[in-house]
């Protein structure tokens, strides 16, 4: 008669798999997780309070540390929201450099989790790729903004600088490689057997626990709930352009891949328009007061990030400083359903699982 033990082990918070200072307290029957606890904090900045003792500008450099991988789009939806909360116009110049970047940036982000989730699942060529490919988006924006990581780029009104020259002429050329590289990774990686063994059927669910999760992004996409806010709500210049939502049917580790890197075809669509349809000319800052003093009020605006929904809300009592200042931050939310799915999963799989769901940790614990 074979007997077993209950096993209390800790994967994390130090460790690569866990994407940064994240802990998960695990019991196991074997190798069978019976039930699994996240513990997060371990990396928590005070975002949102020391927002109450900055102006708004001061504040854009933090949205570039919450979620580190995708810092263009957290800046866009702060300064955002103060502007539509001003009444601000935005010059189109400005405009098209925002989206522009914003989605390179996606493109960029999905990358880093493209490469990063194969290595966890155990391929080690797919990561070296795919951060090969991604140097050339961090040439574009150190070209534009000084910066490969926060770059602390947008402004209330606008942009910090205009392009330089040439820039996109060079932006359009990477588009056309990427292209290229896209097909280049499905040979390498996407019909793979041992990768499609690992993935498929393997964290599933449906649309309405999605929902009652509070999830977006891919993570809702995957089980077939076609919502994208760049469609559904659309903001900045969106739309003008044409491109289409990706969505799966499962809910499964396999269709959230499949979702992402169809996501990437359809940024690289989107910039193929907006290249196309860029002014030549042109203001890249509006007229903003040198102060800038929402007035006394809220708001709430929500974006579509890489990871999904992300969301301002600002209280202001008329100052320069915000009364309150809170992000719905899509990592953080997304995160909430992995104890229900790693309960009667092998240790194997929590790995996949916590990698399919794609956080960024300074975005969980903002």
């Amino acid at each position: 008669m074979i007997r077993t033990e209950e096993l209390l082990l800790n994967v994390g918070p130090q460790h690569p798999s866990t994407h940064g200072v994240f802990r998960i307290i695990v019991k196991l029957d074997g190798e069978i997780i019976t039930e699994a606890t996240p513990v997060m904090g371990y990396l928590h900045r005070g975002t949102e309070k020391l927002a109450e003792n900055l102006n708004f500008t001061q504040i854009i450099p933090y949205t570039d540390r919450m979620d580190y991988v995708s810092a263009m789009t957290n800046n866009y939806v702060l300064v955002h929201a103060v502007e539509k909360m001003m009444g601000l116009e935005v010059p189109e110049r400005a405009e098209f450099l925002r989206l522009i970047v914003m989605e390179l940036q996606r493109v960029a982000s999905h990358m880093v989790w493209w490469g990063t989730y194969l290595l966890d699942i155990g391929a080690l060529s797919p990561f070296l790729y795919a951060f090969s490919d991604r140097e050339r988006i961090l040439q574009l924006f150190n070209e534009l903004c000084g910066a490969r990581l926060t770059y602390n780029y947008m402004r209330v009104g606008g942009v910090k600088w205009d392009a330089p020259e040439g820039w996109i002429d060079r932006v359009k050329q990477f588009v056309r490689d990427m292209k290229t590289k896209l097909l280049e990774y499905d040979d390498l990686a996407s019909g793979n057997e041992i990768l499609l063994s690992r993935i498929k059927g393997v964290g599933t669910y449906d649309a309405q626990t999605a929902i009652d999760y509070g999830l977006s992004g891919a993570n809702l996409r995957s089980t077939g709930v076609k919502w994208d806010l760049r469609k559904n709500e659309p903001y900045s210049l969106y739309s003008r352009f044409e491109f289409d939502v990706p969505v799966g049917k499962n809910g499964d580790c396999y269709d959230r891949y499949l979702v992402r890197m169809e996501e990437m075809r359809q940024s690289l669509r989107i910039l193929e328009q907006a290249l196309e349809q860029f002014p030549e000319g042109g203001e890249t800052m509006g007229k903003v007061p040198r102060v800038i003093r929402p007035p006394v009020g809220e708001i709430y605006v929500r974006i579509e990030s890489p990871r999904g929904e992300i969301g301002c809300y600002i209280v202001s009592k008329g100052k320069a400083e915000p009364f309150r200042l809170k992000f719905r931050r899509p990592s953080f939310v997304n995160l909430q359903i992995l104890p229900k799915l790693l309960v009667g999963e092998s240790m194997t799989n929590l790995v996949t699982i916590l990698g399919g769901i794609d956080i960024v940790l300074g975005e969980v614990d903002c």
